[in-house]
């Protein structure tokens, strides 16, 4: 029974396509362009399986990014669906893709990751779709696994299947059985044909170099060399065609291997290449004599309107499917789910018990303050480390993520960083009240508890933690390495902390216009409140002598800091303000397109 109500027609007429290639990068200017695909056409109708042949070079994933509306570079020619021109919103909404490099997060079983895959549909309707989909695609056996242990075979299906969960009436898959075993690949294509015959959806995918079991699977084939189209139509009509032109399949003979290696080009020697190219480009130009364009769509049916069966789902669902997904993938009973707690939990406050333990005798004598100064120097390192760390080992495979759904219109940028900051930082700040009951006893006299006071220190640390996770995020947005991205953030804040903070040298020894642009340093106000905390509470136990200087506290400040009264609220505010704005910041960031070559790198 088909769960589309209507027939459907995906059709590509003259496609011609330039793009670039070998560019020289973001800051090299563009690289060559090249048409890769000349007058293509094509027709799938519903419940077909169609094959795009071809070696590597033919043009085979340009011609599927063309009909998904993702190909960079020039574009003629028209693609229609149901007669209306397949626009990017359409093929958001009514088709799927599946691309070779797609990654799962980690910790979620196969039925979670389907589950979590935003679609109209909510409740029983939702969990008898992906109880579907898993039978169809024979993954109800490993319905509870994790993904991160499952085969390349499953989790090739499982790639699918969260693209027919969202019920595409047109599935375009990019190479699906590379890397396949042929037992694996046989029943990857079968599944396939029995997922259109039965749902109705048109199917079409590429192949390099496909076996002789996959042929009786196949209703359509398409044969591309140099971005020419060698043949186009039914694979029962392709034994025909190529027996009229002189070209019959020998018995015997795998006619998927065979006409494709005829659509080849030679290159084991000049001659050879010189004939194999001459003979495709009669073979190409035979094809488009015998089979002219047609000026009008194939299909006429829906008057240029496109039904849809379910739409997209709002951005709120959208937003509480991430956030659940987030939820499962941190509480999940397994190694990531404890890695990512311990991240999100205990490495600050494990950090500040490492720090007490150095500083757990330190005195209140001449050389207490300055060891007392090192120590804030600690606090804000270790603040800021723990920040950066977490978000390099938990935030890039949801960069990687976000890279491959917003083609598919699933989300935005905004909407997966605000999904993870509501995660994170009610983490981070927990996180945060931990440690600061560890450093507490270290920084404050017993004499002066107060819960103000104790709020300070919390401001100091949680600030310093969210600004660093939100400078890497804003770092991981162009950076795909994540060690790089940490590395850059590092130097940024250690010459915050170098010039802003007091602990490395005095605020006086700062030229006029560094202490001003200290100001405009998140470093400068959280400094401030550790400083206060540690040494305006303080009494000093110190008897000056010929060969000991014993400092007043506010001296003391007013050298580090310039500051001999600081005000607490002026930096609790700022420092706050400093990482809220900062998180703010990137949920703009992260709605502006990116470059070609930073898509590009993502993509790769």
């Amino acid at each position: 029974m088909k769960m589309i109500g209507s027939d459907y027609v995906l059709e590509a007429h003259n496609i011609f396509h330039t793009t670039e290639v070998d560019g020289g990068g973001c800051f090299n200017g563009a690289g060559n362009s090249a048409l890769v695909l000349k007058g293509v056409n094509l027709t799938v109708h519903s419940g077909e399986v169609m094959a795009i042949l071809g070696s590597k070079g033919s043009g085979k994933r340009a011609l599927l990014d063309v009909i998904a509306r993702r190909a960079d570079g020039a574009t003629r020619g028209q693609v229609l669906l149901n007669g209306s021109p397949l626009s990017k919103a359409l093929f958001q909404q009514r088709c799927g893709y599946v691309t070779q490099s797609c990654t799962f997060v980690p910790g979620l079983t196969v039925a979670q990751t389907l589950h979590y895959t935003p679609t109209i549909l909510g409740g029983y309707l939702k969990s008898s779709k992906v109880r579907q989909v898993l039978a169809d695609l024979a993954l109800s056996q490993v319905a509870h696994k994790r993904v991160e242990y499952l085969n390349i075979s499953e989790a090739r299906r499982l790639a699918i299947g969260i693209q027919l969960v969202r019920d595409p009436v047109m599935l375009l898959l990019d190479e699906p059985t590379q890397g396949l075993d042929p037992l694996s690949a046989y029943l990857l294509i079968s599944i396939l044909s029995n997922t259109a015959k039965k749902t109705g959806c048109g199917i079409l995918l590429s192949l390099e170099k496909p076996r002789s079991d996959v042929f009786p699977f196949l209703d359509r084939a398409l044969f591309l060399c140099l971005g020419g189209v060698v043949y186009s139509g039914g694979t029962r009509a392709m034994l025909e065609y190529f027996h009229a032109i002189g070209f019959p399949c020998p018995q015997l003979e795998n006619p998927l291997m065979y006409y494709l290696c005829l659509s080849t080009v030679d290159r084991r020697s000049r001659d050879r290449f010189l004939e194999s190219s001459q003979q495709i480009e009669a073979l190409v130009e035979r094809f488009s004599r015998e089979t002219p364009i047609s000026d009008a769509p194939l299909n006429n049916m829906g008057s240029g309107k496109v039904p849809l069966a379910y739409g997209k789902p709002g951005e709120l669902k959208v937003w509480i499917m991430l956030y659940l997904k987030l939820l499962a993938s941190t509480f999940s009973c397994g190694v990531v789910g404890m890695k990512t707690l311990f991240l999100r939990l205990l490495l600050l406050p494990l950090s500040m018990a490492i720090l007490w333990a150095f500083y757990t005798n330190l005195t209140d004598d001449a050389s207490g303050f300055f060891t007392r100064n090192g120590m804030i120097l600690n606090i804000l390192g270790l603040s800021y480390g723990c920040g950066i760390l977490t978000t390099i080992t938990l935030f890039p495979i949801w960069r990687k993520k976000l890279s491959q759904d917003t083609p598919e219109g699933l989300y935005t940028g905004t909407t997966l960083l605000l999904s993870y900051n509501s995660v994170s930082i009610p983490f981070s700040a927990v996180s945060s009240v931990l440690a600061s009951c560890v450093i507490y006893p270290l920084l404050l006299d017993s004499k002066f508890n107060n819960g103000t006071v104790f709020a300070y220190l919390f401001v100091a640390l949680w600030s310093s933690y969210v600004l660093a996770e939100q400078m890497t995020i804003s770092f991981l947005l162009v950076v795909k390495v994540p060690f790089n991205a940490a590395i850059a953030v590092t130097y940024v804040l250690v010459i915050s902390i170098a010039l802003a903070s007091g602990t490395v040298r005095s605020f006086k020894g700062l030229q006029p216009w560094l202490q001003d642009n200290t100001k405009g340093t998140h470093t400068r106000y959280a400094s401030s409140l550790l400083h206060s905390i540690a040494f305006q509470t303080r009494k000093l136990n110190c008897t000056p002598t010929a060969s000991v200087i014993c400092p007043k506290p506010t001296d003391f400040m007013h050298e580090r800091l310039g500051l001999p009264d600081p005000d607490e609220t002026i930096d609790v505010a700022a420092s706050c303000a400093f990482a809220v704005g900062l998180a703010a910041f990137n949920m703009l960031l992260y709605l502006f397109p990116m470059p070609r070559c930073v898509r590009q790198k993502f993509k790769d």
